[in-house]
């Protein structure tokens, strides 16, 4: 489940936002979601707190599922594999056999 991580650039394949691409916020590995920043947008009314003085209606990023996005490699989709270089197991990008950083 690690080949989606925090920071990664990512392109939704599935969904309302299907096409759009964005940055990997947060990951949940146990339910197999992820955050990504402007993707997914719900409007949730919120009440004043002392974070929020005035309260009102807030656009917030829901997650989304793991399967519904593709690894962005050098400005193209990718699937991922995995490759032991050094004694280390690394990322590759399917497409181009490009290890990922």
């Amino acid at each position: 489940m690690n080949k989606i991580k925090k920071d990664d650039l990512v392109k939704i394949i599935a969904g309302k936002d299907k096409g759009k691409e964005g940055k990997v916020v947060s990951v949940d590995t146990k339910t197999g979601k992820i955050i990504v920043e402007g993707i997914n947008l719900a409007t949730k009314h919120t009440r004043p707190s002392q974070a929020n003085p005035n309260g009102g209606i807030v656009k917030k990023e829901n997650p989304i599922d793991v399967s519904n996005v593709m690894l962005v490699v050098d400005g193209k989709a990718t699937r991922v594999g995995f490759k032991v270089v050094d004694g280390k197991k690394q990322r590759v990008s399917k497409k181009t056999g490009k290890v990922i950083g």
